[in-house]
């Protein structure tokens, strides 16, 4: 199937939330199916990246490559991001892990790998937690594969990297808007939320048990998650069945040819 067959599949919306925080989030579902279909293989499980979407180059091609293989996928983009509602100025750690707890809930039964891009590996760490917390899911753990995993990055890579002006700016005006070199390459807000909020999800700090095997790739060049990021992670994770791919010349996109291949392999490997 073609990235642009994958890409036009029309969206399901579901709602989420209460009252006034109440968000319409868009979800990309492909059931298991065809004559490719692997009998028992799991899922796949997309968490993309903080002002991503699911319409992405990774995202597509595990949607391409799953319907190749009859395995079932399930894409949705956060709330404030692609073609879900509301305002990407609104949205937490906590607010998304809502939607991603929902959207995991709702549209996927058995087992199932969930790979998480930068934000997303950060939201994929949350949800194996939050998963193993609840017990006796329709959906399981198969593995996680995290590509440039950024767990606790609103106060690691943001918050103490700031400079004190905006800090100060944060702290005063409740946001800065900070430059972008992604998407159309307009300035996008960090809120003062969004920096005290994401400190209720903290993980590095302590031991952090998901349950299931785990692959990380990361890119030796990346600018955005610097490669120590995930050395920092490994350590907090147990040590069996924990592989991390360094890769020399990649940046923090990982979305070339070569990129899209060792993710792949990495999600058939688990299962």
């Amino acid at each position: 199937m073609s990235q642009a067959a994958t890409s036009e599949q029309e969206p399901a919306f579901i709602e989420v939330g209460e009252g006034s925080g109440t968000r319409r989030i868009a979800v990309r579902a492909r059931a298991a199916s065809g004559p490719g279909s692997t009998t028992g293989a799991p899922g796949l499980f997309w968490l993309g990246g903080f002002k991503s979407d699911m319409t992405g180059t990774k995202a597509i091609a595990l949607d391409a490559w799953a319907a190749e293989h009859g395995r079932g996928c399930v894409r949705f983009d956060y709330s404030g991001h692609g073609e879900s509602g509301g305002e990407f100025a609104d949205g937490t750690i906590g607010r998304w892990l809502e939607e991603s707890v929902a959207v995991f809930s709702q549209f996927c039964r058995g087992p199932q790998v969930v790979i998480g891009s930068s934000m997303g590996g950060w939201m994929a760490l949350l949800l194996a937690r939050e998963i193993m917390r609840r017990g006796n899911a329709k959906a399981q753990l198969a593995g996680l594969v995290l590509i440039a995993p950024a767990p606790d990055f609103t106060e690691e890579l943001m918050w103490k990297g700031f400079s004190p002006e905006i800090r100060a700016e944060i702290e005063t005006k409740g946001v800065w808007l900070r430059p972008s070199e992604y998407g159309d390459g307009s300035p996008y807000p960090i809120t003062r939320n969004l920096i005290e909020e994401g400190r209720n999800h903290l993980l590095l700090g302590s031991k952090i048990d998901v349950g299931c095997p785990v692959r990380i790739l990361q890119g030796a060049q990346d600018p955005d998650v610097p490669w120590k990021h995930a050395f920092a992670l490994v350590h907090r994770l147990p040590a069996e069945d924990v592989v991390l791919t360094m890769i020399q010349d990649g940046d923090h996109r990982l979305s070339r040819p070569q990129d899209i291949a060792r993710i792949i392999a990495a999600v058939a490997e688990i299962g």
